[in-house]
């Protein structure tokens, strides 16, 4: 094709956060399709708190990335050349495409989508964290008008839907985020009854206040010292949903485990993990649902865009561990 693909391959498995020895920069042609490929210009790349765990070796929820294999991310762009019936040249697509200017596919997993709404949508809201938000609060936290969600996380990409789908739902909802200009985004762009900083709260005591009559539901997307805090306050019947742990992706010693546990058998309560994955072939009915909600102004979507390129990736992929961005973080690979 004449044209060049600029990759990141990982180089070592990370120990904590991830450094510039971590991470291979490759520049290698763009192949031809054949039979049943197609090749994709990468627009926009997800950038996800998960993508930390996929570079671990061990067993998990999805095979790590290999060493000397190109970075896992999701992704949308547009088909430059095809030999597969499902995709035509020009049309837009979404799914795993990697970090890199060109993806070579079988089309497994890519999706088209409308180019008519803005494409980093189709990686928040309509994109996984849309559906991790959608699947893991109303079939994991199952609630109920009235009751009280409380969301950690909650300026990220996916506490933000978790908390507009509650609200939707007719619940009370407490959000907890990390500074005073994310705290005043949740309750005033995406509605939350009210919003903890954890930087300047102590979490515990602001649960007592915004929650006086316990958490029905608890979305966590953080672990660590917050996770306790939210379990003291379980309402009876409760559910917890462990969706990340973002507070312990690097750490260098054991992972915390939550400190106050027997608080789901005191209050007959449960606490279960979720996995977007498991709900693929429920995509469509989150999308349609999701889309609808958007289009009424019920739900709304915030995308970081970080305009630099493939090359940017190791620097911007830190800005979730330093609780730098707001909303989805999207590294803008190159123009439409």
């Amino acid at each position: 094709m004449g044209r060049t693909n600029h990759q990141y391959r990982l180089a070592a498995r990370p120990v904590g956060l991830p450094t510039p020895a971590d991470w291979e920069y490759v520049a290698e042609p763009v192949a031809e399709p054949g039979d049943g490929e197609l090749v994709v210009k990468v627009r926009y790349l997800s950038l996800d708190p998960a993508m930390r765990g996929w570079m671990n070796e061990g067993k998990s929820y999805i095979r790590p990335v290999g060493i000397g294999e190109v970075m896992r991310a999701g992704g949308v762009g547009q088909v430059i050349a095809s030999r597969n019936p499902r995709f035509a040249v020009g049309d837009y697509v979404s799914g795993t495409l990697n970090v890199q200017e060109y993806c070579l596919s079988d089309g497994t997993g890519l999706t088209t989508v409308d180019p008519a709404l803005p494409l980093p949508v189709y990686l928040s809201v309509l994109g996984m964290p849309g559906m991790t938000a959608y699947f893991g609060l109303l079939d994991i936290g199952r609630p109920e008008p009235g009751q009280t969600v409380v969301v950690s996380g909650a300026a990220g990409a996916v506490g933000s839907v978790v908390g507009q789908i509650a609200k939707i739902k007719g619940c009370r909802v407490v959000g907890i985020a990390g500074g005073e200009q994310k705290c005043r985004l949740v309750t005033e762009r995406f509605g939350f009854d009210a919003c903890i900083d954890y930087k300047s709260q102590d979490v515990r005591t602001a649960l007592r206040e915004t929650a006086p009559d316990g958490v029905d539901v608890y979305f966590d997307n953080v672990g660590g010292e917050v996770l306790d805090a939210a379990l003291a306050r379980l309402a009876r019947g409760a559910r917890v949903v462990i969706c990340g742990a973002i507070s312990q992706y690097n750490a260098t010693d054991q992972v915390r485990g939550p400190a106050n546990y027997m608080s789901l058998l005191i209050n007959r309560a449960s606490m279960t993990g979720m996995v977007v994955f498991d709900y693929a072939d429920r995509y469509p009915e989150a999308t349609t649902e999701l889309a609808e909600w958007m289009s009424a102004g019920k739900l709304r979507s915030l995308e970081d865009i970080v305009d630099g390129g493939v090359r940017a990736f190791p620097d911007t992929l830190l800005r979730l561990f330093k609780g730098e961005n707001t909303g989805k973080l999207v590294l803008k690979v190159a123009d439409e």
